[in-house]
């Protein structure tokens, strides 16, 4: 940088801290304008990142309150399918190995079940819509 680009600065230090700006500014390439002029650079940069989180940190907290309702949601409409599944095979007794059109028929209503679902998400339509909780 050229020097006529420089713009010369006034402050005070504490005995403690211009003490430590001594000892680095000892090192090999070190000056302490370059020392101050780095950690003002920083300081500023700090600031504005600061400034940024405040603006987004209301819109921020909102998505990270509705990422967390969705994903419980999800874990209890899992819960919800594991249980109904369990208790379906607990309750219906297996269908005999030799049982073929017994078999056929359950080939049958699962290829129905899933047509019928891949429906109802292409539709948009829910069949079961829970209460909004807000």
């Amino acid at each position: 940088m050229a020097r006529a680009d420089l713009v010369r600065h006034q402050l005070f230090l504490s005995r403690e801290l211009s003490e430590r700006l001594e000892a680095l500014a000892r090192g090999p390439g070190a000056s302490k304008s370059r020392i101050l002029a780095a950690a003002v650079a920083a300081w500023l940069d700090r600031k504005g990142a600061d400034a940024l989180e405040h603006r987004f940190m209301a819109r921020l907290d909102r998505l990270s309150n509705q990422l967390a309702r969705i994903e419980r949601n999800g874990q209890i409409e899992l819960e919800s399918l594991a249980l109904f599944v369990r208790y379906m095979l607990t309750v219906n007794a297996p269908l005999p190995e030799g049982d073929k059109a017994a078999q056929a028929i359950g080939r049958d209503r699962f290829k129905v079940f899933v047509e019928r679902v891949g429906q109802q998400l292409a539709s948009g339509r829910l069949t079961f819509v829970p209460e909004d909780p807000e």
